[in-house]
């Protein structure tokens, strides 16, 4: 029997803001811990980085607590890998796409530090 868990083992480390309340973005070096093993960034780590980065967009500022009120729980996530990348830092940029009392609709884009478009992901929330 094959251990496939060892090569699917791993770390995301990541620095996110809200840049204003209509935006929020994200870094995250391209590191051993989220490369698949083709050497490329894992399409979940990708996506989670993604996920956090209009999270925090949604939160508006807020630390996520566990148990708290109003959590921005996704409930929807439409997500296109467009291509990948193996080096440098992975840049995540979150947008409304509508902003409600009940439901927000979040467009986030995860691009190369040489610019080049990885991942264009859209995610809805309500408050939990």
């Amino acid at each position: 029997m094959n251990d496939f868990s060892k090569h699917y083992k791993g770390t995301l480390e990541f620095d996110v803001s809200l840049v204003s309340e209509s935006e929020a973005q994200g870094q995250a070096p391209i590191t051993d811990g989220i490369r698949n093993p083709f050497g490329t960034v894992h399409a979940g780590a990708m996506i989670w980085f993604a996920d956090v980065v209009a999270t925090t967009l949604a939160l508006q500022g807020a630390s996520p607590e566990e148990g708290m009120a109003g959590f921005p729980l996704a409930i929807n996530l439409s997500a296109n890998m467009l291509s990948n990348s193996s080096e440098g830092r992975l840049i995540a940029t979150a947008r409304f796409v509508k902003r409600g009392r009940k439901v927000s609709t979040i467009r986030t884009t995860v691009e190369s530090d040489q610019g080049r478009l990885l991942l264009d992901m859209t995610t809805t929330h309500i408050p939990s």
